[in-house]
């Protein structure tokens, strides 16, 4: 039998670290010094947005204006002059022209059709829907010869009308599911700070879509809630954060303790969304008419997002429990009565 073989014995081995940091270790950056001008250039970043959002208003597209989108591919490039000459020749006014994808594809909107005395009751039937899109056809093909439709879609007004109210009880839904969660895990503070912050981000949201004219439709309203939960879960990483640091240092003010969260957790914070942000930057440049605007309004999102969790929810949370917060975590902590020693 051989002896048996002793085990190298084990060498501690040192805790691995991310070759990449943002930060230095111990970094201890103010960040509360600005609270007051981040929150006056947020509220006025979002008050110019109010006033975009009425004028010159979001570019609405045919899922909440209702309408005819007509997607054609011609043989070899498309020439749009020639297309919107050929479709007023058949009485077709386009409400829009635009390539997507290779250069012989081309999406064309067309407003809803309006018959008889023109009170709208007509509109959207299925037999003035496709008597427009024949006359776009044929408006198409003598344009640019061999040209072939690949797909129709309508929308009536009654349709468009309930996917946008449907769209808004989404968003206000989400919100109150945010609340009533940030609420029960944290403390009412929290879920105000971060609830009000998340009504400045989709503010902002929809000034960056009334500037942009990107086509505000049901996509949107998806890139517009996946940027509430980016940024909701950035802010709880946060808070959790805060509430270890106010267990943990039972005398130190709020303000200190607040800017000592932020820069302990900002190394992951930018680290996750220089992640997304480079995971969503391909589909903005490269993804195509279909996902370029989701993509575009989900990179603000990120930045609206990480740096809303910085300037305006820890603001507001130092406002809203400046006393309370510190009171709470300043009372005395009851002691166990020592065990009785057994003989």
């Amino acid at each position: 039998m051989s002896p048996p073989i002793n085990p190298t014995p084990s060498v501690a081995q040192p805790l691995l670290r991310p070759r990449i940091r943002f930060v230095k270790d111990g970094t201890r950056i103010q960040f509360m010094r600005g609270r007051f001008l981040g929150l006056a250039v947020s509220a006025f970043l979002s008050a110019a947005s109010v006033v975009l959002f009425f004028y010159p208003g979001l570019s609405l597209g045919i899922d909440f204006k209702g309408g005819i989108t007509v997607e054609a591919r011609t043989q070899g490039p498309a020439d749009f002059a020639k297309i919107r000459a050929g479709l007023a020749a058949q009485h077709v006014n386009a409400a829009g022209l635009q390539r997507f994808g290779a250069d012989n594809d081309v999406l064309i909107r067309l407003d809803a059709p309006r018959l008889g005395n023109g009170s709208g009751k007509d509109a959207g039937s299925e037999a003035a829907t496709q008597s427009l899109v024949e006359r776009a056809r044929i408006g198409i093909t003598q344009a640019q010869p061999g040209t072939t439709i690949l797909q129709a879609d309508a929308v009536g007004a009654s349709v468009s009308a309930e996917l946008f109210r449907n769209g808004l009880l989404a968003l206000g839904i989400s919100l109150l599911m945010i609340l009533a969660y940030i609420w029960f895990r944290f403390e009412w503070e929290f879920a105000v700070s971060a609830v009000a912050t998340l009504v400045l981000d989709i503010t902002k949201t929809i000034g960056f879509l009334a500037i942009t004219r990107f086509e505000f439709d049901l996509v949107m309203v998806a890139a517009i809630l996946t940027v509430l939960g980016y940024s909701t879960n950035d802010k709880v990483v946060v808070y959790d954060r805060v509430r270890e640091n106010l267990r943990k240092y039972r005398t130190m003010p709020l303000r200190e303790l607040i800017d000592l969260s932020i820069n302990e957790t900002l190394n992951r914070t930018l680290g996750t969304s220089s992640t997304v942000f480079l995971a969503a930057l391909p589909l903005a440049l490269f993804g195509g008419h279909t996902l370029s605007g989701f993509a575009w309004v989900m990179l603000f999102g990120i930045v609206v997002g990480t740096s809303s969790s910085i300037f305006i929810a820890a603001p507001i949370l130092l406002l809203l429990g400046e006393k309370r917060l510190r009171r709470d975590a300043q009372k005395p902590v009851a002691q166990k009565p020592p065990a009785p020693r057994t003989r």
